[in-house]
C-alpha cells in the first residue's frame, strides 16, 4: 500500500487567470452545501498541472477584517487537504480526467473547523457522484 501525502502543493493551487475566467464564466457546474459552495469545470487531459486545482474566496462583502477572512481560507484549505482523496481516486478510475474547484464562503459567521470539513466532504463525495 502506498504512502499517501496530505499536502497541498503550489501546482494544486489555481493561479491562472484564464482558467479562472473560465471557471466563473458559467455553464459550469455548481452546488451548495452552506456556507460552502463549489463551482467546478472538467479540463482536457493535456490543460492544467495536477488533477485537482482549487480556489478558495471568501468575499470581503462577508468579513471586512483580513484576519477573519484568512482564519476562513486555512478552514477551508485544511478540510481540503485532509479529504482531497475521496477526489483523487475517483479522478484515477476514470482516468485522465481533470478539474478546477473553487470553493466559495457564502456565510456571514465563522464556523467551526469540523463542521466546515463535514461540508467539504459532503462537496467532494457530490461531485464524485457526478463523475459516474
Amino acid at each position: 500500500m502506498e504512502e499517501r501525502k496530505y499536502t497541498l502543493t503550489k501546482s494544486e493551487r489555481l493561479c491562472s487567470k484564464t482558467l479562472i475566467e473560465r471557471l466563473f464564466a458559467g455553464g459550469n457546474s455548481s452546488f451548495p452545501a452552506f456556507p460552502l459552495r463549489v463551482v467546478y469545470m472538467w479540463l482536457e487531459p493535456s490543460e492544467g498541472t495536477s488533477d485537482v486545482s482549487i480556489l478558495i474566496s471568501v468575499p470581503k462583502k462577508r468579513f471586512k477584517r483580513a484576519v477573519k477572512r484568512n482564519a476562513v481560507k486555512r478552514q477551508v484549505r485544511e478540510a481540503y487537504r485532509r479529504n482531497k482523496y475521496l477526489l483523487l481516486d475517483a479522478l484515477k478510475s476514470q482516468g485522465g480526467k481533470r478539474l478546477v474547484l473553487a470553493f466559495i464562503w457564502l456565510d456571514n459567521q465563522l464556523r467551526s473547523s469540523e463542521e466546515v470539513e463535514r461540508k467539504v466532504q459532503k462537496l467532494l463525495t457530490h461531485i464524485v457522484e457526478s463523475m459516474q
